[in-house]
């Protein structure tokens, strides 16, 4: 079996198991995605959706979140860890977004990647799910799985990104980001993996 066949057989399981995968992180425009997703590196997306009411009650948008100091910024979102970063970057990414965006989130990756904590996984989440533009946003556990399936070599993300973008539709990159998260959240976890159990390891898995 080639990896181009094997990508095409994991996806029918992925899109047998979650045809309609829903964002995980909640938020109402591409501002509040923008922030949820700074806010979920190195943390939970079931506690970025216990804070982000919190912070949205105050600022929902680059005007009124500039109007917070950085330091009541940080003791909403200290929950989420790395606060003292993350309050900088985004007290000061709503400040870049003001002067040089209209207030409005940009809707290029170089754009977006030269806001003040957003790297290249985080612009790729914002451009597929505000957007609707396709990316292939590979986080950590992306980074594992697709290793674990054999579909790449797992050196990093970068080259797990790449592999991904040529086994895989265009079409359906958007919303296998989507299906993956949540296959390895049920299915195949980092610890206490059973690979017998999984629809996909239990077929599909590196040897």
């Amino acid at each position: 079996m080639t990896k181009k066949e094997k990508a095409l057989a994991i996806s029918k399981i992925l899109e047998k198991q979650y045809p309609n995968p829903s964002i995980p992180l909640d938020h109402k425009d591409a501002y509040t995605m923008l922030i949820a997703v700074l806010l979920s590196a190195q943390c939970t997306d079931v506690r970025v959706n216990q804070i982000t009411p919190y912070l949205f009650a105050k600022a929902d948008n680059p005007k009124d979140m500039v109007k917070l100091s950085i330091e009541e910024i940080r003791e909403i979102i200290k929950p989420c860890g790395l606060s003292p970063a993350k309050s900088k970057a985004i007290f000061n990414l709503s400040q870049i977004l003001l002067d040089k965006h209209k207030g409005e989130v940009p809707r290029t990756f170089e754009e977006l990647e030269f806001l003040p904590g957003v790297g290249h996984k985080t612009a790729s989440v914002v451009m597929a799910q505000a957007f609707g533009v396709p990316a292939f946003p590979v986080d950590t556990h992306i980074h594992r799985l697709i290793h674990r399936w054999g579909l790449s070599n797992g050196k990093s993300v970068e080259q797990t990104e790449a592999d991904c973008k040529k086994l895989f539709p265009k079409e359906k990159w958007n919303k296998l980001h989507l299906q993956i998260i949540f296959f390895g959240r049920e299915f195949c976890p980092a610890r206490g993996h059973i690979p017998e159990n999984c629809p996909i390891c239990s077929r599909y898995a590196k040897k």
